[in-house]
């Protein structure tokens, strides 16, 4: 089994190291679900086959010492040479191979139920979302407030909240479904979003905004137009770069694209059933619906709602919403 197990960890050594060097292109859900999988198997084995093999040993151990002391004692030797517990612990002792398999399966068990079932942390890769998540922003999702959903495969299984006009959320990159995006909910399903010369409206009505103070960006040492805009119950700052033309440019065919018109104002779009318009807050530096389409609800991840650190800017902890 030594040999076997040392296959299996060099087998998960080697696809994080190529997944770490870019050779592939890594799955960490996957890779935490065969994990569980595998040291559960070894737990499961563990307990009902190589442990109680162990006490057996240990305890045949005990009765042969037993048994030659009485031996010894009836032909007069009083003192008898042999450290039995010691012999005896290493006995019961776990050999590495479980160490490193069964010994790890409660604090790897622990982790896929938090991370699948309760709150997943991101971390912020671009400044799609300025003001309201910064670069290297480390943010909690709520993964059971759009309802509870079957690990990698995403099938819901118990339903919950549905996603509302305004929130922050989590979801698989429809074009490409094995990365992560972070954007906000504009329009549901059955909405009419329309971004034109760069106001937005949603049926019809647009979306009230207040102008606020200039936003300044240390990031790229510009300054931006900044608004409060208030969307359903949520109240938010977005950004406007008035160097960015009004028009949506490099806008990809995607499903249900015919449901939306692009012209030099910008875009206008009927929302789907089923699916979900997003925006991010930072509206002329973010790759959002405008052009690649609309996120489908099989790829809902989680509801974000708390940055827990940010190492460069402690003072960015707390809840955005």
């Amino acid at each position: 089994m030594g040999a076997i197990t040392a296959v299996i960890l060099a087998a998960f050594a080697a696809y994080a190291g190529a997944w770490y060097t870019g050779a592939v292109e890594g799955n960490f859900a996957v890779l935490l679900m065969l994990a569980t999988a595998v040291t559960g198997v070894y737990w499961v084995v563990e307990k009902l086959v190589f442990l109680p093999r162990r006490r057996r040993a240990a305890e045949q151990l005990l009765v042969e010492h037993n048994t030659r002391k009485e031996a010894l004692l009836k032909q007069g030797f009083s003192q008898i040479e042999g450290d039995v517990e010691s012999a005896r612990q290493k006995l019961l002792m776990q050999p590495w191979w479980l160490d490193w398999t069964a010994g790890l399966f409660p604090v790897i068990l622990a982790v896929f139920v938090l991370r699948s079932f309760l709150f997943e942390p991101f971390k912020i890769p671009s400044g799609s979302m300025i003001p309201t998540l910064r670069v290297g922003d480390l943010i909690l999702v709520n993964k059971f407030h759009y309802g509870v959903r079957l690990p990698v495969f995403n099938t819901k299984l118990v339903a919950n909240n549905e996603p509302k006009r305004g929130d922050v959320m989590v979801f698989r990159y429809p074009p490409q479904p094995s990365l992560d995006y972070i954007k906000r909910v504009i329009g549901v399903p059955g909405d009419e979003v329309a971004y034109l010369n760069k106001q937005l409206t949603v049926n019809g009505q647009p979306v009230p905004r207040a102008a606020q103070p200039e936003f300044f960006d240390s990031e790229t040492m510009r300054y931006a137009r900044q608004f409060r805009e208030t969307l359903g119950a949520r109240s938010y700052n977005t950004l406007n770069d008035d160097d960015r033309p009004a028009f949506i440019p490099g806008a990809t065919e995607f499903p249900f694209s015919n449901g939306c018109r692009y012209t030099v104002e910008g875009v206008t779009c009927k929302v789907p059933a089923g699916h979900y318009f997003m925006m991010g807050d930072n509206r002329d530096n973010s790759l959002d619906s405008r052009y690649w389409g609309f996120v489908p609800e099989a790829n809902i991840v989680g509801k974000a709602f708390f940055v827990w650190m940010n190492f460069g800017d402690l003072g960015r902890i707390g809840s955005f919403e």
